[in-house]
């Protein structure tokens, strides 16, 4: 390996250019600007110079000795900015959460963006276990997650609750009159979605425990993958389905579609998701609080 002090002080001779000037700059003799060149030399086993009287030019190995010393400088520099400036403002945080939480907190994200140019934040959908899995493997610095992991190696702690609701089209008797009733959901079909027969599982089997035989047995009336466009069918009167309240709320035209009552409710806690024993930088302690913000919003339902 070089040694770094020999680099530096041939880098700001290459700056000089002249032995005198670099010895200044440097705080040095010129001899002792000689001999650091001399031993950079014998290290790299080619002359670094060629003198003419009291100038100098550069050897092809030392133009590429003084790119070399140039660039670690930048390296140095960009180092010594990351690990001395602790900024909430600037920086890049990545998170990761459910596509109907994302839809809740994008928003929230961009307006924190907005007053922070410096900021970047790189907001993923992701499964659960992907969220999990990523936090452990560094890919993002928070996770947000329907249960608290257990795992030693992440910390979690409690922000809020997001309430699992059946969502009907907004003219549909369905509840209005008395009881849902699962003959009639069935009747109207299903509009299926990656998270959907979880969500039936978990609420209809609360709700309907005499009845509901499993969600391979729900009629189904049409599918879709994109979190933003599960609601639009229903909208449409084409079906009902199931989502958490982040999904509902941030729905565009919710007000063509509702929340029918069901007897039994089911919240879902959220858990902000962290590496254990890693002091998070301060852009990530403020993105926290922009998530923790979010959760709060959805309330009680």
């Amino acid at each position: 390996m070089l040694n770094a002090t020999w680099l530096e002080t041939f880098t700001a001779l290459c700056e000089a250019g002249h032995f005198t000037r670099a010895a200044e700059r440097l705080g040095m003799t010129q001899p002792g600007v000689t001999q650091h060149v001399q031993k950079l030399e014998a290290q790299v086993g080619q002359a670094l110079i060629s003198r003419s009287g009291k100038s100098f030019s550069l050897t092809p190995a030392g133009e590429a000795l003084r790119e070399m010393g140039l660039a670690r400088r930048a390296e140095e520099a960009a180092l010594a900015e990351r690990i001395g400036e602790d900024a909430p403002d600037r920086g890049e945080v990545r998170i990761a959460c459910s596509g109907s939480f994302a839809m809740l907190l994008h928003p929230r994200l961009i307006a924190h963006m907005a007053g922070a140019p410096r900021l970047l934040v790189a907001l993923e959908a992701a499964p659960q276990a992907r969220v999990r899995e990523g936090v452990l493997a560094r890919r993002f610095d928070l996770g947000i997650c329907e249960s608290a992991p257990e795992h030693p190696r992440l910390t979690a702690r409690e922000i809020g609750m997001d309430e699992l609701c059946l969502l009907v089209p907004g003219d549909s008797p369905i509840g209005r009159e008395g009881p849902v009733d699962l003959e009639a959901l069935d009747a109207l079909g299903m509009v299926a979605h990656p998270d959907g027969f979880a969500h039936a599982d978990t609420l209809f089997g609360l709700n309907f425990p005499e009845s509901y035989r499993g969600a391979d047995r729900l009629r189904l009336r049409c599918s879709n993958n994109q979190i933003g466009q599960i609601p639009a069918p229903v909208a449409a009167g084409l079906g009902y389905t199931l989502l958490p309240r982040s999904g509902y709320d941030t729905y565009p035209e919710r007000a063509r579609i509702r929340i029918a009552p069901l007897p039994r409710r089911h919240r879902q806690p959220l858990w902000l998701v962290a590496e254990r024993g890693r002091r998070p930088p301060a852009r990530v302690e403020s993105v926290a609080r922009v998530v923790e913000d979010a959760a709060a919003s959805l309330g009680e339902g």
